[in-house]
């Protein structure tokens, strides 16, 4: 997995305080918590989404897949 995170440039993401902060200012889109943090850590660190949900399309996110 370490060789795949490096060869696509992957990092693991940590969750800030002001990614759960940016929860309760989503709109109720998705029930899912963690799609929900997913989105509010997008939006906080501008980056995308790579998901099949396209419930996330509701969101002002970019979504790949």
């Amino acid at each position: 997995m370490k060789h795949q995170m490096h060869v696509n440039e992957f990092e693991i993401l940590p969750i800030k305080v002001a990614h759960a902060a940016a929860i309760v200012t989503l709109p109720f889109h998705h029930k899912d918590p963690f799609d929900r943090l997913l989105v509010a850590q997008a939006l906080t660190e501008k980056i995308l989404i790579i998901s099949a949900d396209a419930v996330l399309d509701n969101y002002a996110v970019t979504r790949y897949w």
